[in-house]
């Protein structure tokens, strides 16, 4: 058991909307991510979505409405309703999610988990 360094990790890529898995928590993958522009829509039918922001700002955009999520604050977007993460400037954000889960919620376009 060692201390993760986040920013060490994210020091590691530079890619936008690529989620690297840093550990395990249970039976779901604790990752780093790095925002910018906008993510496509989409939904989660089996499992709430979790995004703490680390630095910058991001807006969670829903069906109706949207969020500004600050560095500090957190967002959890609730099973089976539509979302877009957004970021105008880089935004990284720490996401924990169940293992094996594609990050738009379908499997044929989702990105690969690299681990760091």
């Amino acid at each position: 058991m060692q201390p993760i360094n986040l920013n060490t990790k994210l020091s590691q890529f530079s890619t936008h909307w690529d989620p690297h898995v840093i550990a395990d928590y249970n039976e779901n993958d604790v990752m780093v991510v790095k925002f910018q522009g906008e993510f496509p829509f989409h939904l989660h039918e089996d499992t709430d979505d979790f995004f703490l922001v680390l630095n910058g700002e991001m807006v969670m955009d829903l069906e109706n409405e949207s969020h500004a999520v600050k560095a500090g604050e957190l967002f959890i977007v609730p099973k089976g309703v539509t979302h877009r993460p957004r970021a105008d400037a880089e935004c990284k954000v720490l996401l924990i999610e169940p293992k094996g889960v594609p990050n738009t919620g379908d499997p044929a376009t989702a990105a690969p988990k690299p681990r760091i």
